[in-house]
């Protein structure tokens, strides 16, 4: 062993070469598993995107959303479309780590699937130039904050309860303002809203990358991925419902 090494040093492979190795060994492990976590995140979109078409535009329109004294509401079967999300993200959330990957894939795919029933709506009250100037907009925002997460070293986890506070104060204020339908505090909300998922789209993908240092080697680098891609997902979702409610302009 000894000789080993010293024949290695005399190569010029000494501490601080190996050192290097290891580090470009983590850097390429940490690049395919955050390319992992954008992969399921796009595919997850554009799967979304797919479903939103097919109901605004063919006869599954009339499945799951009726017309209710001139307006939109939602079938039984609408609610219940606009609710499984819920149902499959809890399963996700709490049972991730005893399910088998393609369990967990499956409820990911599920997942993203019947939240483009919701997303459809968007289809149908905004005009598509605005929607696509919107989706632009939203991309290339949530780009730059998730570099800004994955590339700063100042640590976010601070901001992680902050952000979440905000988001439960969120939750609550959407529910009130459905029952007082204030146009003033919906301009809130949604200014709150853009604020709190651009927040947690730089804190969130900080938080997957350290997350791989802890999973790596240990075979739930899936598991892992999925869930990551879960919260990107979200915070891109929210972020451009938001954003619509802004720059949006109505058919």
């Amino acid at each position: 062993m000894a000789y080993d090494t010293d024949r290695r040093m005399q190569r010029g492979f000494g501490a601080n070469t190996w050192d290097q190795a290891e580090a470009a060994q983590i850097d390429v492990g940490l690049r395919n598993y955050m390319l992992r976590v954008y992969n399921y995140m796009a595919s997850g979109l554009l799967l979304s995107g797919i479903v939103a078409v097919l109901v605004a535009n063919t006869g599954l329109q009339s499945v799951f959303f009726q017309v209710v004294d001139g307006r939109l509401g939602y079938t039984g079967l609408g609610f219940v479309g606009i609710l499984a999300p819920l149902g499959l993200i809890l399963a996700m959330s709490f049972g991730a780590q005893r399910m088998k990957l393609g369990t967990l894939q499956a409820l990911y795919w599920a997942f993203v699937a019947t939240m483009g029933i919701g997303l459809s709506v968007i289809l149908m009250v905004y005009t598509g130039a605005s929607i696509a100037r919107v989706f632009f907009i939203t991309a290339a925002a949530f780009g730059g904050l998730s570099l800004y997460g994955y590339t700063t070293k100042r640590n976010l986890s601070g901001f992680g309860t902050f952000l979440v506070m905000g988001l439960i104060g969120l939750v609550i204020a959407s529910l009130v303002n459905m029952f007082i339908a204030s146009s003033m505090m919906q301009f809130v909300i949604s200014v709150v809203g853009v604020l709190v998922f651009a927040g947690l789209t730089a804190y969130d993908t900080q938080r997957i990358k350290n997350t791989y240092f802890y999973v790596d080697g240990t075979g739930a680098e899936g598991h892992s991925a999925v869930m990551g891609a879960v919260s990107l997902y979200l915070n891109f979702v929210n972020l451009f419902q938001f954003l619509m409610m802004f720059f949006g302009q109505r058919q």
